[in-house]
């Protein structure tokens, strides 16, 4: 089996962004406003697109969103191959960081990115987020 990441569009990474994410609400809800100003990301394992990330970058820094793997493929390390490559990315720019909203149950599987915690945390859809970070 191999993968390859390659960059994809928005919509193709919308049936997992809802599979994973937030399979109880409306399909519509993990569209985002901007989805078309972001880099979008998919992780194929042979020919099956398995993870999606989408990349927002901002003057000197890039937010990660909807980072999100078909929950076979969790836990074997597919997510993980993603996410340094847009950590990679991001430096490549010479960013000056990295950020994400995360959820606060998966806030260890960030730190294994070099990325810390901030002090700013939050709820939406009734789930606890804390902005973490990586600085470069």
């Amino acid at each position: 089996m191999t993968t390859k990441i390659i960059e994809i569009t928005a919509d193709e990474t919308l049936p997992i962004r809802h599979q994973v994410m937030w399979p109880n609400k409306p399909f519509d809800y993990v569209k985002l406003d901007n989805d078309n100003e972001g880099l979008h990301f998919g992780l194929y394992l042979d020919k099956e697109l398995i993870s999606v990330i989408s990349l927002f970058i901002m003057d000197s820094e890039a937010q990660f969103r909807k980072f999100a793997t078909l929950e076979n493929y969790q836990g074997k390390g597919y997510g993980s191959i993603l996410l340094n490559e847009i950590i990679h990315i991001a430096d490549k720019q010479s960013l000056k960081r990295i950020w994400c909203n995360a959820r606060r149950n998966k806030s260890q599987f960030y730190r294994k990115f070099g990325m810390e915690a901030t002090n700013n945390i939050f709820i939406k859809g009734g789930l606890d987020y804390v902005i973490m970070e990586r600085i470069f």
